[in-house]
């Protein structure tokens, strides 16, 4: 027993890395995304390359990792909750319901990033809050001012959970596609290349898992897949997150309310899908280097 729970501990410590690594390497891609998916007056006017170029003009390179440090604090506990949930959900799914095989994961994955999600979410919302700021006009001056002006201004604890709706509906696809991608191109992969694709695990040589690289591509293409079908509810979860701070916020109370005046003020490609490309190049990274430093970690504390 004392090994099972380290291995919770493990797992936990595993999911936070990943998740930490993973997040700083596309900080600055996620700042400018927020700013770009909700208009940002200062930089509505531009592109993806040169918001991400005016940004350290107008605000310095530090400018580029605002929201960070709630990223940080958020995404530990996220990562770990997500593929801890993750591997509890797939035991339970397979013993209780009998589900196996690629249909487990998927209700694994979703489930795991719904509870994920939940456990997190106001540091989500506290993290974009301090994202959208732009030097100079600072409403919130830091992680524990903003939890405590959000608290007293905007309706007590619920404030916290503004933009929840759309961040469930829009996570199930998402992180169900994402290890439904993941996991079946990983089994078909080591199916029918296993000497090309595969190799020994380090900790335990009868279990194959994937080279690096094939890991990295798996996982870059399980990320695209997944952010296209859920890219419209993301920029819905933005909108609403930020809802007190833009003009317009009144008009975007509900989930539904926000998609159809996202899409009546600017139409699918420069509203509902505005920032995808760079979400793209953000997000491929950003998975790979999860799903990569994950399974170098279960290799390193021995979780295989």
């Amino acid at each position: 027993p004392a090994r099972r729970d380290f291995y919770w501990l493990r797992s936990f410590i595993a999911g936070g890395v990943a998740g930490c690594c993973a997040k700083t390497t596309t900080a600055p891609l996620d700042r400018v995304k927020i700013l770009l998916q909700a208009h940002n007056h200062h930089y509505k006017h531009l592109g993806v390359f040169s918001t991400l170029c005016a940004v350290p003009k107008k605000e310095g390179y530090l400018g580029l990792y605002k929201g960070n440090g709630a990223m940080m604090i958020r995404i530990f506990p996220y990562g770990a909750i997500q593929f801890m949930a993750f591997d509890q959900y797939k035991k339970v799914i397979k013993k209780q319901l009998g589900i196996s095989g690629h249909v487990h994961r998927l209700m694994a994955g979703s489930m795991a990033g719904i509870t994920a999600v939940i456990c997190t979410y106001p540091l989500d919302m506290v993290r974009v809050r301090l994202a959208f700021q732009v030097k100079g006009e600072h409403k919130y001056m830091g992680i524990i001012h903003a939890f405590k002006m959000i608290y007293t201004k905007e309706g007590g604890f619920s404030g916290f959970y503004r933009g929840l709706m759309p961040t469930v509906v829009g996570m199930a696809p998402y992180a169900g596609f994402s290890f439904f991608t993941f996991g079946t191109l990983k089994s078909v992969g080591l199916a029918h290349a296993p000497n090309l694709l595969g190799r020994p695990s380090l900790d335990n040589p009868d279990v194959l898992v994937l080279k690096t690289h094939v890991n990295l591509l798996c996982g870059g293409i399980a990320g695209a897949i997944a952010q296209t079908i859920s890219y419209p509810l993301d920029v819905t979860r933005r909108r609403m997150q930020l809802g007190a701070v833009l003009p317009d916020s009144e008009k975007c109370l509900t989930m539904v309310q926000t998609l159809k005046y996202v899409y009546q003020q600017h139409g699918i490609r420069r509203g509902l899908y505005r920032g995808l490309s760079l979400n793209y190049i953000r997000c491929i990274p950003s998975q790979a280097v999860a799903f990569t430093t994950y399974e170098l970690m279960k290799q390193f504390l021995h979780l295989n």
